[in-house]
């Protein structure tokens, strides 16, 4: 009788334990949590693609850093700013020039 009841509770709960991995596996399976799992994925891939990124442009400034100071480039230098000269007067726009007195007809 022993022998029995053990092996009927043994079988009771594999029946339950394997009813239960079956349901959650199921569960898994529907098309919103298909859905979720998805999006899931799609933010971890989004995050890692933006990870790699700034990688590749940090390792981007570090090797033009080395190439500038292995070619003796160093950062540019402003150049030296001067003042404009005083502003000029043309010459024919002086109306003391002897040609300024002539008109278009006399110029034939």
């Amino acid at each position: 009788m022993f022998r029995r009841t053990f092996w009927f509770t043994t079988g009771v709960a594999a029946g339950v334990w394997a009813t239960t991995k079956v349901n959650r596996k199921l569960s898994k399976l529907t098309p919103e949590s298909l859905a979720l799992q998805a999006a899931d994925r799609a933010v971890i891939a989004g995050r890692r693609v933006k990870l790699f990124a700034m990688d590749v442009r940090d390792g981007m400034a570090d090797r033009e850093a080395a190439l500038k100071d292995a070619l003796g480039l160093g950062p540019v230098a402003e150049p030296e700013r001067r003042e404009l000269p005083e502003q000029r007067r043309l010459v024919a726009l002086d109306q003391r020039h002897p040609y300024n007195s002539i008109t278009r007809k006399e110029d034939h």
